[in-house]
C-alpha cells in the first residue's frame, strides 16, 4: 500500500541493507521522507527501523544502497556528515553532560570563529524556544532538570546546528501525558514550519493522532505506507506482522483477592544518601494487578528491588502473606533466602542486559541461570532450558537465527522478550515487572499483556511498573501514583482518569496531589499511613 504525494522527498533511502553478522537488520529496503509533513515509522522488534535511521544519521554505515537528498545521492558516513545535510536524531537515551548547563551542552563540540560567547548561544536558544514553543532556561544545569527538559535540550541541539529534518526515537516514553501533549505542540510547529520530522514509536494511539503518514518495516524491508488518515490502528497492526491482529487488553475481575505482599513505611536512600521512597505503603493483592505510575526516576525501580531482596532499605516493613494468613519478613533476607522460604519473585528489571541477562550467553544458557538451582545433580539439566527457550521464541515470536545466538546480538526488543518469557515461566507467586514492554511492537506487547492477565487469573500478584498510561489505565485493577518517592494516591484502573493521573504524577501545585479529590483514592488497604503520605506535597524529582 502506498500513500499518494504530489511532493518530491527530501530524503529518498533505496535498497538499503545492513547485517550485522548473521543478523540481517535491514534488506533491500526503501524509505521516502517529505518536508513539511509528520511521518510515523512502524515495525515489529528486530525490523530495523532504528538501524534505518541511524544510517541516516550518520551512525551506521549501509553495506548497500543510496541515500538521495533533495534528488543528489549523498554519502553520510558520520553524524557529522548528516548534519551538513541537515538531519538530526534525538535518541531514547540522552547525551548530555549533567554538570553543564544546556546552552553549554548545545554549544559543545561547535566549532566557531571568533571567542566563545555563552549568551549569544543562549540567545539563539531563546529565539529558537520562541519560535517552536519550547520552555527552557539557557544556564539551568542539565542536573536540575526533568526528562522532558533534558529531551528539550537534546532537540534544540540539533536545531542548533540547523537541521530540517529530525528523527525521534520513542520520544514519548518517559513523558507524563502533558509533556506529551506540548511535545506534540511543538512537533507540529516545526512541521507547520517546513521541516521533516520523523518519529520511531511503538504507541499507536499517538501514531494516529500526531503523524501525517505512516511507513511500515517488517523483518528488515519496506512494506508500504498509507496517509495515516485513511488507516486506523488494526489495520496498521496487521501490516506489521502480516495478519489480521486483535488489539484489545482484557481485564477480568480479580477472583478472591487476598493480601499477598504487604510494604508499610518503606523508606529508601540512593548510594548519594538521596531518599528514592519517603514511608510507602500499600498492598498487593492475589489475582490482581496493581500498576504503579509515575515519572520516571521517582522510586519505582527501588521499590521493585526492595521487595526482591535486592536494595537495601532504611526503615519500614515489607510483608509476605502466605495463603493461611503467616507472615514473612522480607527485609534483612537476601534473595536466595526469600527463595528458599518459598516465596517466589519474578523479578524483571529495567535493565535488561545489565541486571537480567548475561550478553555473551545464548538464549537457552541465560533461561539456565534460573533454574540452575533447581537440580541436585553435579551435572545441569540442559535439556529443560532449551526445550523453555524455544517455547518463549515460539511463543513470543522472538527475531534471532538460532537458540545458540548471544542475546546481545538480538535487538533489544527481542532480548526485552527474552528476559520477560524467562521470569513469567517461574511459575511466580508475585510477579514484579518494571517496563515489561519497554520498547516491544504493538503486537508483542499484546502478548505479553495477555500473559500477565494468565499471571493473574492464576492467582499471582502482579506488581507492574509501566510508562503507558493508556495501557496502566487498561490492565490494572488498582494504580499505584508514587511523586517524589512518595504515594500520591492509589486508584481504581476501572475509574482513573488519565489526565488526573498524570497531574498526580508532578503534583501540580503542590499540597494535595492535583487529581486526587473527587476520585475514588484509596489508601491501600487498612493501612493508614498511605492516606498520610497521599496528602504529602513535595516536587517531583524527575531527572
Amino acid at each position: 500500500m502506498e500513500a499518494n504525494t504530489a511532493k518530491e522527498p527530501v530524503v529518498m533511502m533505496r535498497h538499503i541493507t545492513k547485517t550485522f553478522g548473521n543478523v540481517v537488520a535491514n534488506e533491500d529496503a526503501k524509505l521516502d521522507i517529505y518536508r513539511g509533513e509528520i511521518l510515523a515509522i512502524l515495525g515489529e522488534n528486530g525490523s530495523g527501523k532504528t538501524t534505518l535511521m541511524n544510517m541516516l544519521a550518520g551512525i551506521y554505515f549501509p553495506d548497500s544502497g543510496q541515500i538521495f537528498i533533495d534528488g543528489k545521492e549523498v554519502v553520510i558516513a558520520s553524524p557529522k556528515d548528516a548534519f551538513q545535510y541537515g538531519i538530526g536524531m534525538i535518541h531514547q537515551h540522552f547525551k548530555l553532560v549533567n554538570v553543564l548547563s544546556a546552552a553549554e551542552n548545545v554549544a559543545l563540540g561547535l566549532k566557531e570563529t571568533g571567542r566563545f560567547n555563552i549568551r549569544k548561544v543562549a540567545e539563539k536558544i531563546r529565539d529558537l524556544c520562541s519560535q517552536y514553543g519550547f520552555e527552557l532556561d539557557p544556564y539551568e544545569k542539565i542536573y536540575n532538570m526533568s526528562v522532558s527538559q533534558k529531551q528539550t535540550v537534546e532537540i534544540i541541539k540539533v536545531l542548533y546546528r540547523g537541521a530540517d529534518i529530525l528523527i525521534l526515537d520513542e520520544p514519548t516514553a518517559v513523558l507524563t501525558p502533558q509533556e506529551t501533549e506540548k511535545l506534540f505542540n511543538v512537533l507540529r510547529a516545526m512541521r507547520d514550519d517546513g521541516k521533516a520530522i520523523v518519529i520511531i514509536t511503538h504507541k499507536m494511539n499517538e501514531v494516529e493522532e500526531l503523524s501525517d503518514r505512516v511507513a511500515v518495516l517488517r523483518k528488515g524491508t519496506y512494506v508500504g505506507d498509507m496517509l495515516t488518515k485513511d488507516t486506523n490502528a488494526e489495520e496498521m497492526s496487521g501490516m506489521l506482522v502480516g495478519h489480521p491482529v486483535k488489539l484489545e487488553i482484557t481485564r477480568p475481575e480479580p477472583k478472591d483477592p487476598k493480601p499477598r505482599i504487604e510494604v508499610k513505611d518503606l523508606t529508601v536512600r540512593n548510594e548519594e544518601g538521596f531518599v528514592k521512597l519517603d514511608h510507602v505503603s500499600f498492598t498487593a493483592n492475589s489475582g490482581e494487578i496493581l500498576g504503579i505510575a509515575g515519572v520516571s526516576g521517582n522510586g519505582q525501580k527501588e521499590l521493585l528491588e526492595a521487595i526482591a531482596g535486592l536494595q537495601p532499605t532504611e526503615k519500614g516493613t515489607i510483608s509476605y502473606i502466605h495463603k493461611d494468613g503467616s507472615r514473612e519478613e522480607l527485609i534483612g533476607k537476601d534473595p536466595l533466602a526469600i527463595q528458599k522460604l518459598g516465596v517466589s519473585l519474578s523479578f524483571v528489571p529495567e535493565d535488561r542486559l545489565g541486571m537480567g541477562l548475561v550478553g555473551s550467553m545464548d538464549i537457552s544458557e541465560n533461561m539456565m541461570l534460573r533454574s540452575y538451582r533447581k537440580g541436585n545433580s553435579l551435572f545441569l539439566d540442559q535439556k529443560s532450558p532449551h526445550d523453555l527457550a524455544a517455547n518463549v521464541v515460539d511463543e513470543l515470536s522472538v527475531n534471532t537465527p538460532n537458540l545458540e545466538t548471544p542475546v546481545r546480538r538480538l535487538s533489544g526488543g527481542n532480548v526485552q522478550k527474552v528476559l520477560v518469557g524467562r521470569e513469567i515461566s517461574s511459575a511466580p507467586t508475585v510477579l514484579l515487572t518494571a517496563y515489561a514492554v519497554r520498547g516491544l511492537d504493538i503486537n508483542s506487547s499484546y502478548t505479553i499483556y495477555d500473559l500477565i492477565n494468565k499471571q493473574k487469573e492464576a492467582g499471582v500478584a502482579v506488581i507492574y511498573v509501566g510508562e503507558d498510561l493508556d495501557v496502566l489505565l487498561e490492565l490494572s485493577d488498582r494504580i499505584l501514583v508514587l511523586c517524589d518517592g512518595k504515594v500520591s494516591g492509589i486508584v481504581s484502573g476501572r475509574d482513573a482518569d488519565k489526565r488526573e493521573v498524570g497531574l498526580m504524577m508532578t503534583r501540580v501545585g503542590g499540597g494535595h496531589p492535583a487529581g486526587a479529590k473527587d476520585k475514588k483514592t484509596e489508601t491501600a488497604g487498612t493501612d493508614p499511613a498511605d492516606h498520610t503520605a497521599a496528602e504529602e506535597g513535595g516536587k517531583a524529582d524527575e531527572s
